[in-house]
């Protein structure tokens, strides 16, 4: 298939070490944003919740970070697991594009942890975010032309999705407390925009890493990107039905309305699952089309 590289054992373990990669940084965002946005609407068991979520993410997220180095060593080698701690393929990897994403998520990362201190933590986790968002900006796919466009469009990407995935969790657990329906109202009324938003940057994206509609057709990339497509579609179902049927039910006091939710949003996180490594393999394993 045109665009599509090799897949071996290291291929499929730097898959898999991306899209936990992925959901870490989401949780890890979306927790701060989630924290900081409804911080007078949410219980506090809430917010708690949402803070550890985003605390527990940026240590798996700085794991993986180390790991996805010897995997990219071992990768670029070719003398397979040996190379991921070979000390010269180690430094390559350390100065290319993953070294320079990997100093400016360490340093975004290491700034959400402050999202456990009052006030002004707060504040410094969302710089962390913002900073976690650019990193993306400095490695694959965003590195093509014209650079700038695609790095404030992929920031961007990165921020509304983090709101949305990172929130799944709270808005689940807020189901069962006495305040959960007007969090999860106002959520639907920040989730819209932060969809649009979603949806704008995600398709502006797409068309200037394809070029055109046809190379969605034919190439490793387009397919990837019409599977992820199709799914995030779901997911909009399921968010869409959640906010006109199920938060009603739940503020009318209709019996099983709120199990009913916490059932649809973890049928939500299982679709973000499946986006995330779709994802991944077509960061990994995939070339744009304009590259080609």
């Amino acid at each position: 298939m045109t665009g599509l590289a090799p897949i071996d054992g290291l291929a499929v373990l730097a898959i898999v070490a991306k899209a936990i990669g992925y959901g870490a940084v989401l949780l890890a965002i979306g927790g701060v944003l989630f924290s900081f946005i409804f911080a007078k609407r949410a219980e506090a068991s809430v917010l708690r919740l949402a803070r550890q979520l985003a605390v527990g993410a940026v240590l798996v997220g700085l794991a993986v970070l180390a790991i996805r180095f010897g995997i990219r060593a071992a990768r670029i080698s070719g003398m397979g697991f040996e190379g991921a701690t070979d000390p010269m393929m180690l430094g390559f990897v350390w100065e290319s594009p993953l070294g320079t994403a990997a100093i400016w998520r360490g340093f975004g990362e290491l700034a959400i942890l402050a999202v456990l201190v009052p006030r002004i933590g707060q504040w410094i986790a969302l710089v962390g975010s913002l900073a976690v968002a650019i990193s993306f900006a400095q490695v694959g796919h965003a590195l093509g032309d014209p650079r700038m466009v695609l790095a404030v469009l992929l920031a961007l990407h990165i921020l509304a999705a983090a709101f949305w995935v990172g929130a799944l969790i709270p808005l689940r657990r807020a189901a069962l407390t006495p305040s959960g329906v007007d969090v999860l109202h106002h959520f639907g009324n920040v989730a819209a925009f932060g969809v649009a938003v979603l949806i704008l940057a995600g398709t502006a994206l797409s068309w200037l890493l394809s070029g055109s509609v046809t190379a969605l057709f034919g190439t490793a990339y387009g397919l990837g990107l019409l599977l992820k497509v199709a799914i995030v579609a779901v997911l909009l179902g399921f968010a869409a039905f959640n906010k006109v049927r199920l938060v009603p039910a739940l503020r009318a006091g209709k019996p099983g309305a709120a199990h009913a939710l916490r059932r649809s949003i973890s049928v939500e996180m299982l679709a973000v699952v499946l986006i995330l490594l779709a994802t991944a393999t077509i960061t990994s394993v995939t070339t744009p089309p304009v590259n080609l």
